[in-house]
Parts: C-alpha cells; sequence; structure tokens
C-alpha cells in the first residue's frame, strides 16, 4: 500500500504517515525511553491502511529533557491532530513508558477507542532522568495532568545491580524491589483501566529484563475483567522487552541496558500480537485477517 509522510514540528517534533486513500482509523505511536520519533512503525501502520501519528514526546525543543512531569496534554493534543485529519476511530500504541502514557492517556481521553500496550507497567512509576530543572532527585512523577504531578512508585536506592561494572544492566529486580518497598504506595499509583472505555491490547515478553511487563500486564488484564471491561493479552515466555512486529528491523543492543529476550522470541511475540493488534486498532473482528 502507498503511504505518504508529512513532518510535523508543533507543537512537537513527529511524523504523520497516511494510507492512500481515505483511513477511517487513526492510532498515535509512542516510543519509550529512547524519546525517539518512531517512524519504522508508524510506516507500518500506515501501510496497514491506518493514519499513524509518531511524536517525540520528550527531549525535543521545549520539552522535559528527561521523563519528568510530562503532560499527558501533550498526548490529547495529538489525539486532536488525528481527529482532525477526520479518522473516527482513535488507538494508540505505546511501548514501555509510552504504553506508561498510553494507558493513562486513555484514562483521561474518552476520544481513545482502543490502547495497544507492549511491554507495559500497571504503576506510575518516578522520573527517568531529569526535568527542566535539570535535577534527576529527589524522585518525581512522570507524568502530570492539568499541572498536577499524578502519584508515582520511587525507586528504592537501596538496589545494587548484579552485574561487572561497565556491563549492560538488566533492571526488573529493581523495579520489583521498588514496589515491594513502597508497597504502600501502590493503590494510589495503580493506573486505573478499568475506567478507560477503551479496548486494551496488551503484549508482553516473560522474559522482560528491563521491567516485570508480564506480571504488570497480568494485573491490568485482571483489572479490566473484574469491570467486565476488554482486554487481550498476548505473550510469551521467552519474549523480551522488545517486541518485533512483522516487517520491523532487529533494533541493536543497548550498551547500557539488558532488553531479556532474544531476537527469535521477540519477533514470535510480534508475529503472535500483529494480526491482533492490527484488528483492534482498525475496529474489525479479531479473527479477520490482518493483511
Amino acid at each position: 500500500m502507498e503511504v505518504h509522510e508529512r513532518e510535523v514540528h508543533t507543537p512537537w517534533e513527529g511524523v504523520l504517515a497516511t494510507p492512500a486513500g481515505r483511513s477511517r482509523a487513526a492510532v498515535l505511536v509512542l516510543a519509550g525511553s529512547s524519546g525517539r520519533v518512531d517512524r519504522e512503525r508508524a510506516r507500518l501502520l500506515a501501510g496497514q491502511g491506518l493514519t499513524a501519528l509518531a511524536v517525540r514526546w520528550f527531549g525535543g525543543p521545549g520539552q522535559s529533557p528527561g521523563i519528568c512531569e510530562i503532560p499527558l496534554e501533550t498526548f490529547t493534543s495529538a489525539i486532536g491532530l488525528l481527529r482532525s485529519t477526520g479518522a473516527s476511530r482513535i488507538g494508540v500504541l505505546g511501548v514501555s513508558k509510552g504504553a506508561e502514557a498510553a494507558l493513562l492517556t486513555a484514562v483521561r481521553d474518552p476520544r481513545v477507542d482502543v490502547v495497544v500496550a507492549v511491554s507495559p507497567t500497571d504503576s506510575v512509576w518516578c522520573n527517568v532522568g531529569p526535568g527542566p530543572d535539570g535535577r534527576h532527585h529527589p524522585y518525581r512523577s512522570s507524568w502530570s495532568w492539568r499541572g498536577e504531578p499524578l502519584p508515582f512508585l520511587p525507586m528504592d536506592d537501596s538496589w545494587t545491580p548484579g552485574t561487572p561494572a561497565g556491563e549492560p544492566v538488566g533492571m526488573t529486580a529493581w523495579y520489583e524491589l521498588s514496589r515491594r518497598s513502597f508497597g504502600h504506595l501502590l493503590p494510589g499509583a495503580a493506573i486505573p483501566v478499568e475506567r478507560a472505555r477503551a479496548a486494551l491490547v496488551l503484549v508482553a515478553g516473560g522474559d522482560d529484563a528491563m521491567w516485570p511487563s508480564l506480571p504488570a500486564a497480568e494485573r491490568l488484564a485482571l483489572r479490566r475483567r473484574r469491570a467486565g471491561a476488554p482486554v487481550t493479552l498476548i505473550s510469551r515466555a521467552g519474549a523480551g522487552h522488545r517486541p518485533r512486529f512483522p516487517g520491523e528491523n532487529v533494533l541493536p543492543a543497548s550498551a547500557a541496558h539488558l532488553h531479556g529476550g532474544t531476537p527469535h522470541a521477540d519477533a514470535l511475540l510480534g508475529e503472535d500480537a500483529w494480526p491482533r493488534v492490527v484488528s483492534a486498532l482498525r475496529g474489525t473482528p479479531a479473527d479477520r485477517p490482518a493483511g
């Protein structure tokens, strides 16, 4: 399918990828803590007949240099742009911290019809990197809404990595320790997905070394089911933090962080999820072929 791309410069850097002809379904694409504009994924989704907007939501001109009290209005304004294209169905697809943002946005914006949360969390976490003041500590929320920071879980800084200095570090154990250490904050920091009118698709690997995304996805799914709300959970035990959809390139290994999984397992999880992801975003029956 022919895809057209248009650069977006205000109020954030991004790219709008559109299929040839009119699309009734559109999706906001949010990368994780890399901060990049995920052009490849936007093109891939546009090739499936979806209007796709990928944006840089931190680290750009006029934005916080780190994931620190990022206004959720960043994402609701992007939803407004997608609605202005004439789309009647709006999805948000986020990965890792982008999944955290996607879930929180859907809770607050009833215009969101579906969320695809890849390697998600079920809680609001503290900042990753500095805020506009350049400070990393004391910990602050990753997100704000209407000028107020959201309740969050801080990190327990008593944790030390079990890898030699200079080697890539897996941080799942740090997040697990922090959940235990600050368990009294869990109720306030929980993402209330049962309040979102959007359908929810969760994709998570059981070997995620960045944070425990599969247990989080299972808790999110449980909250939805208890509320009688729609949810789909797609998982694979051997996959890591970066599931790869068909047609996407293998991301290079990080020098700083372990992501878990293997390229093969990550690709298999992406293949498993892809038809249901595309069907959910399009609003078509899940058993209809996605190609």
